[in-house]
Parts: C-alpha cells; structure tokens; sequence
C-alpha cells in the first residue's frame, strides 16, 4: 500500500453518485421527466438504448446502500438531489414527496454517522424547462437559484457541505456543443449562453443557500484536464492552450474573479449575456472547490475541427480504461498543485476519482478487479505527494460507490467499488471496495496514533 501519511488526519474519506444513474422511480412519487429522460429514450442516442428508469433501484434500496457505505466505513456521502423530483416543473409548486425522500435519506445518514455532501444540479434538468429554453436562457438560472432556495430551507439544517454544479462543462460542451449528452444539441452559441447561465445559476445558489444558512460549506465541482501538447510544434503548443481555455480557464477563471478568459471569447466569438452584477456574483466567495478528475489530454492542432480547434490524441503503449481514456495519475497531482498555487485555493476536494474496467463475477461470486486497485492506489498516491507539495487537500470521493448508468455509455461501463447485478439488483464489494475500505481503516489507525 502506498504511503498516504501525508494526509491529514481529518482527511475525509467518502464516494459519490448521481441521481439519475442510481436511483430509478423516474415516474413515482411526483417526479417529472428530466433532459435525461429524454435523451435515453430518444432511439440510438445511448448504448444498447439503455435507460436510467431503474437503474439501481436506489429510490427504494436505500437502506441497503447506506450498509454498503457503514461496511465501507466511509466519513461521507456525496449524491445528487433530482431537480424535476423537487421542483418537477423547473419552477413554481414543490413536490412534497420527492423532497421527502431526501429528508430521509440525510436523517438515515446523520444516524449511520455519514456525513451528507449534497449536489444541487448533476445534470438532470427538468424537461419542462428546457421546454422553455433551457440553460441557454437565463431563466433556468433563475429558477435554479429558487430550486435551490427550496432545498436549502429543507436540508440546510442538517447538511452542511454544498455543491451547486457538477461539472458544468458537460452540461454545456457536451450537451450543447458536441451533442453527445442531454439535451443532444450542437451548437456553439446555444453551448457558450449555456455555459455563462450555469455559472449566473451558480451564483444565484450560492445567494440562496447563504440566506438560507449561514453556516453552510459551499464548493462548485469542475471536471478539469491537464491539456499538454503532443509536439513541440507551435501549432500543437497553441492548440494546447486553447484546450486548456476550453476545458479548464473557462470554468475556473470567472469563479475566481477573473472574468471569462479572453482569448477564448475571441476563439467563440459569442457576446455573452452579461447583467449588471453578473461576474461579481458568479465570483461569490466559496468555502471549497471540488475536483472531478479521470484523465489528461495530450492536443494536437485541429484547424477544421470545431471550438476550440484541438483534439485529443491517441498515444500508444499507455495503459488504458474500458472507457479508452489514459491512466495518468500525475495528472491528478498536476491539477491539485494548479488549484493551489495559481487559484489560491485554501481546501480543495477531490469530488470525483475513478475507473471503469469490464469487471468478470468470479465462480464464487465475487469480483476481483485488480486494475481498479491499482488505479485507486496510484491516484490516492498522488493526492498525498500533492499534500506534500502544500496543497490543502481535504478529502476524495471515489467514483462510483455502485456501478451505474454511465450517461451515453449505459450500463456497459462500470466505475462501481460495488457490483450492481442490473437484472436481479444484487450488490457484491469488489475488491477494490474491500481495498479501499483497508486504505480508510489504516489511516484512522495513523491518526489515532499520531494524536
């Protein structure tokens, strides 16, 4: 095992899901149809026209899941809060029985000693507003702020860790601009006002839950990539860097302040939808910054292609995931020392960390799966040598406590540290579950010894 010593000893250790990958019931209890509703139902869009209407029947197996956690012994939980389960129209009346369900899955963690990280949006719009437009119009920013408020009201007594978005970046490139995601749609002016009326909506959530409590720990999770390019040629090295614009500076930059990055308002060459006090709100104050991390990306210049004129490629004899992305966890370290040094970060979550590898159920049930351990060995390892390097790392989520409905790739990618039978809904701890139940028990062990 390696040497995490360098963590801190109230390092918390948790996983993380997503409503609509986990949890089912899409048409029970007052929950109205999402975007993703939608889209897995639209033929061809995703793979084996898979669906989340059952996914893990998480909605009604919630007391399993929760022993899943205890026997996992983790200190946290992020999941997901549905929009169109709470509000069901995008705005307007509250749906009673779905925000209950909420309620009792924070009072069932608070009593198995879990403590709830909520995420406000992780992608699942209800349909009914982007009937009316959707996030390129600002008044889905709006009614997510009131969204927000509602929850705020309910949970903030008990939860106190918030997320507003998850990675706003595929709701807005890939969603509106490559196409491959909810709502399916490509176009780079639709995709830019949706990627500026996310953070608009951001901001106003961060307004709402303040006023709601004022003890809250509010973060924002982006997926970042370190972008390098793949030759020393200028092309490649400019191209690069406007990847980095495009996958990075565009979501961090106007959370700290910094207005969006010029040269990639030139590069889009869309006027942005800005109202007086816009940036200064999307530049509120944040208690942590989240850390959604899978792979780096080598860029070469792609001159024909579209925004941002840059394109991943493929470098052969690197290790792989069954997603095909690349197995780089100085990437990782890279990232963390970045949100540090050039953000000023002052604590720092990684909110998402996992691989998808196609898992074999052994004679006896079981599911040994020594590339996922390895890759969460390796990943943790670099969490703590960013530690060393001064970074204010304060916990890591693994992705996914269950295996899922993995968005366009269905059920065929598992990320799961729990096995999902999808057909008999059977759980099975893999083993790099039990691996990262060891990880947690020795380092409470250090802690405890060290205190």
């Amino acid at each position: 095992m390696n040497d995490l010593s360098a963590l801190p000893a109230d390092f918390v250790w948790g996983a993380a899901t997503a409503a609509y990958q986990i949890e089912g019931a899409v048409d029970e209890d007052g929950r109205a149809p999402s975007i993703w509703d939608t889209f897995s139902h639209t033929p061809g869009k995703i793979d084996g026209d898979d669906t989340g209407d059952v996914a893990c029947d998480h909605y009604h197996r919630t007391a399993e899941d929760l022993g899943l956690m205890k026997t996992l012994d983790l200190d946290s939980y992020r999941f997901s809060i549905a929009w169109p389960r709470v509000v069901p129209q995008g705005g307007g009346a509250v749906n009673a029985a779905g925000l209950a369900f909420y309620d009792r899955l924070v009072d069932s963690l608070l009593e198995a000693g879990i403590t709830p990280n909520a995420t406000l949006y992780h992608w699942d719009l209800p349909q009914a507003q982007q009937d009316r437009g959707g996030w390129p119009e600002r008044e889905t920013a709006e009614r997510f702020g009131e969204y927000a408020a509602v929850v705020a009201q309910a949970l903030g007594d008990r939860v106190k860790d918030w997320a507003t978005l998850n990675e706003p970046l595929c709701s807005a490139w890939i969603g509106h601009l490559e196409g491959t995601m909810a709502p399916g749609w490509t176009d780079l002016t639709a995709a830019v006002r949706a990627s500026y009326h996310l953070h608009v909506g951001h901001g106003l959530a961060v307004q709402a839950l303040r006023a709601a409590h004022s003890d809250l720990r509010i973060g924002i999770v982006n997926n970042l990539s370190p972008c390098e390019p793949a030759t020393d040629r200028d092309a490649d090295v400019a191209a690069a860097r406007r990847a980095d614009g495009h996958t990075n500076r565009w979501w961090l930059d106007p959370i700290h302040g910094r207005g969006y990055p010029q040269d990639m308002v030139d590069l889009y060459g869309v006027d942005l939808p800005v109202k007086d006090g816009d940036l200064e709100s999307i530049a509120a104050p944040l208690d942590w910054l989240g850390l959604n991390y899978y792979f780096r990306n080598v860029i070469t210049d792609d001159p024909t292609g579209p925004a941002p004129h840059a394109k991943s490629v493929y470098l052969p004899g690197v290790r792989r995931t069954a997603m095909d992305w690349e197995v780089n966890a100085d990437g990782l370290e890279q990232l963390l020392v970045r949100l540090s040094e050039e953000y000023g970060a002052s604590k720092i979550f990684v909110t998402e960390n996992g691989s998808a590898y196609r898992d074999t159920v052994g004679a006896d049930g079981q599911i040994d799966d020594p590339e996922r351990t390895a890759y969460l060995d390796e990943h943790l390892a670099a969490c703590a040598r960013a530690v060393r390097r001064g970074v204010p790392l304060a916990g890591y989520y693994a992705w996914s406590l269950l295996d899922n409905f993995e968005w366009a790739y269905g059920y065929d990618k598992r990320f799961g540290l729990v096995h999902v039978d999808y057909t008999t809904q059977k759980r099975t701890i893999k083993g790099s579950g039990r691996r990262y139940a060891e990880i947690i028990a020795a380092h409470r062990r250090k802690a405890r010894r060290a205190a």
